[in-house]
Parts: C-alpha cells; sequence; structure tokens
C-alpha cells in the first residue's frame, strides 16, 4: 500500500526547494551583493513574490483544483514596472531549470520552461483564497521571517496541505539552519501517522537521499530546558516567557530565531530539546494559518504536542487566521501540560507584575554556527555552535 498523499509530499518539496534556491540567490545578488539602504525591504518584497510565484505555479500545474492561502497576490506588481520585471526574471529562471530526476521532478509541473509574465501574475493570484472547514487547500508563506532573511538570520520557507482543517503534510525549507549531516541548510518533512524527516536542502545526486527521522528527546522540567522563541519583541511577549521559564524553575538562556525554523530546530531536539512558546503581546491580535499549519505538524509527528495557551488544539479550519487561538505552545508530549499549567498560572496573575531576571540572558542566531551572547553592559561574547 502507498504511502497517503506521497504525490503531494513529492511536488511540496520539489516546490519549497526551488523557492529556496531563490531565495538564496536574492540573498546572494541583492542583499550580501548590493548596498542597500537603512530599512530597505525590497529584497525580501522581491524574494517573497518570486517565491510564491514558483510555488504557486508548482502546485498549479500538479493540482490545478487546489486553493491556496497564501500572502501576496499580483496586484502591486501590476502597478511597478521594476518590481515586475525582477520578479519575473527571478521565478523565470528557477523555473526553466530542467527538472532534477534524482529528486522525483516532473516536467509535468511546469518545470523546464520559463513561464510568461501573465502566467507567473495568474499564478501569484491563485494566493487569495479564503480558507475554511472543509476540502483540500495548501498554506504557503514563501518567506517566514522577512528580518532574518534580510540579517542573513534565520528565515524559512514554507507549505502545508489541509484536507478538511486538518494539517496532512507540512514542509519547511531554512537554508540558514545547520543540517544534521554538516554545512547548512536543512528540508524538514511531515505526513500525518507517518512521521517526521530532516533532508538536504539540496537533492542528492544519487538514487535514494539521505533522510534523517525527526523524534523529539524525552525530557523532564529542569533548569535547563531551552525555551524557543522569537526574536522581534512584537511577534511575542518575551517578559511574559521569562515569567513562565522562572516559575519552572529554567535558568539558561532562551534561543530566540525567526521564522518556523524553530519549530524544526524543536522537532530536531536542537540544544537538547525543549519548549517554543508564543504569547501574543496584544488581545486583539490573531495568529495566520500559514504561520504555523507545517511547522505544528512537525512537532506533532516527531512526538510532541502542540495548543494554544489555554490548551486548546489550533483550529486551521476557521479562515486565514487561528481564530480565537490565544498563542502557541508546543513541547514534547511528556511535559508539555507541565508548560501549559505554568502559562495559565502566569497569564492568571496579570501584566503588572514584573520579574527581573538577571542570570537569563538571550541567545540569538545567526546564518552561520556562530552564537551571540548579550550581556547587557558587559558587552558581547561569542561562542560556537555546531548545532542550535
Amino acid at each position: 500500500m502507498s504511502e497517503p498523499y506521497a504525490f503531494e509530499q513529492q511536488v511540496a518539496i520539489a516546490a519549497v526547494r526551488r523557492a529556496c534556491t531563490l531565495t538564496t540567490a536574492v540573498f546572494n545578488k541583492l542583499v550580501a551583493g548590493e548596498t542597500l539602504v537603512k530599512g530597505d525591504k525590497s529584497p525580501v518584497t522581491v524574494a517573497d513574490f518570486a517565491a510564491q510565484a514558483v510555488i504557486n505555479t508548482l502546485l498549479g500545474h500538479a493540482f490545478p483544483d487546489d486553493p491556496i492561502v497564501g500572502e501576496e497576490d499580483a496586484a502591486d506588481l501590476r502597478t511597478n514596472n521594476t518590481l515586475r520585471t525582477r520578479v519575473v526574471e527571478l521565478a523565470g529562471d528557477v523555473l526553466a531549470a530542467p527538472p532534477r530526476a534524482a529528486a522525483g521532478e516532473q516536467a509535468a509541473w511546469g518545470l523546464g520552461t520559463a513561464p510568461g509574465e501573465a502566467a507567473l501574475l495568474a499564478a501569484l493570484d491563485r494566493g487569495q483564497h479564503g480558507g475554511g472547514r472543509a476540502g483540500r487547500m495548501w498554506t504557503l508563506d514563501p518567506i517566514d521571517g522577512t528580518k532574518g532573511f534580510l540579517r542573513g538570520g534565520q528565515y524559512a520557507v514554507c507549505l502545508a496541505l489541509l484536507v478538511d482543517a486538518r494539517v496532512q503534510v507540512g514542509v519547511i525549507g531554512c537554508p540558514n539552519l545547520p543540517a544534521s549531516a554538516g554545512g547548512t541548510g536543512a528540508l524538514f518533512v511531515a505526513v500525518r501517522g507517518h512521521g517526521a524527516c530532516e533532508l538536504p536542502l539540496e537533492p542528492a545526486g544519487g538514487s535514494a537521499e539521505a533522510s534523517v527521522p525527526l523524534r523529539m528527546p524525552r525530557l523532564a522540567i529542569t533548569g535547563d530546558l531551552a525555551f524557543l522563541e522569537s526574536v522581534e519583541k512584537a511577534h511575542a511577549a518575551l517578559d511574559t516567557n521569562a515569567r513562565v521559564a522562572a516559575r519552572l524553575g529554567v535558568r539558561v538562556p532562551p534561543v530566540r530565531m525567526d521564522s518556523q525554523a524553530k519549530y524544526a530546530a524543536l522537532a530536531r531536539g536542537d540544544s537538547g530539546g525543549g519548549v517554543y512558546l508564543r504569547l501574543p503581546v496584544g488581545s486583539g491580535y490573531q495568529e495566520k494559518i500559514w504561520d504555523h499549519a507545517p511547522g505544528s505538524l512537525l512537532v506533532e509527528e516527531a512526538g510532541g504536542v502542540i495548543t494554544d495557551s489555554r490548551g486548546s488544539p489550533l483550529d486551521f479550519g476557521l479562515g486565514r487566521t487561528l481564530g480565537e487561538n490565544f498563542g502557541v505552545v508546543a513541547a514534547h508530549k511528556d511535559i508539555h501540560g507541565q508548560v501549559i499549567e505554568a502559562v495559565q498560572a502566569v497569564l492568571a496573575e496579570g501584566e503588572g507584575t514584573q520579574y527581573v531576571l538577571e542570570s537569563r540572558t538571550t541567545i540569538l542566531c545567526h546564518v552561520t554556527d556562530t552564537l551571540v551572547l548579550h550581556k547587557g553592559d558587559d558587552g558581547v561574547q561569542e561562542k560556537k555552535l555546531h548545532k542550535m
């Protein structure tokens, strides 16, 4: 009996790999190779549009009836000639590359020829589906972690298949994450009921790819439990995270990185395993489904549990957002309940309680395997890390 969603998995892997090739080329040419004015986000805009055009093209050829829930459409490109020209050129070059037989790619997916401008704009426009409870649909975030992308840090290309509001396939490409086999760049894949694995970001030349199964290490709540959290304070209530860590007796500094690369690091057990905590900074914020769909399945298939801060399952059937889900908490199934109890206790204490945690420092992951430890007025200390 064939594995369920095997074809969807094959296409999704090819699409994310091609998109990662594009985003890496954009970074090398437009970020590292050109002088940027401070605050200039044009390279990530180019990469965002072009990567989505590539992925939507493959999905459109392989699954023409499947809608896509994504961030972008082609409206801005139609009124900006310079941006449109760059996006069409970059996406066209990546799609024109011949199908790679070793990776199972097929010309029928729109590979091997450069589509015209009209076809690429039409592909982009397919990403505006409203989501919902019934049927098949794909969620796409072509560059999750735009600030990480611009500074050469962590970002991810994220794609998931939902069927009746349940994530069935998840693929996350992390071009700047250290790979288990060495080097930089890894691909993470999960299929519901069939586990999760890590693959090389670039397909190998042989007949079979080296797949590394992912299983989160079994943990107990100890002082050296690693907390994974966002870099940007605007994305998560980092002070509340610190209070949760203090309540659990955690003494080590949190690992901060952008994007769904955090889910990959958690599923792989980087830093010995830990907890991903994302508590919203305001009561009105609603998480987008494309920011969590593939990562949630990766964690579940690696042996973890993911819920909101109340312990409720994430609901991917409410449209383009997670609706009333408040925050995200992911951890190994052995400790998830304890983490939820600590989160709820801290939230019940109210926002007025302040904690000063002088023993906690902040770890910031960059493009290399170097970790930078910021110690307030004490300056900066660097340490080498082979895995996060």
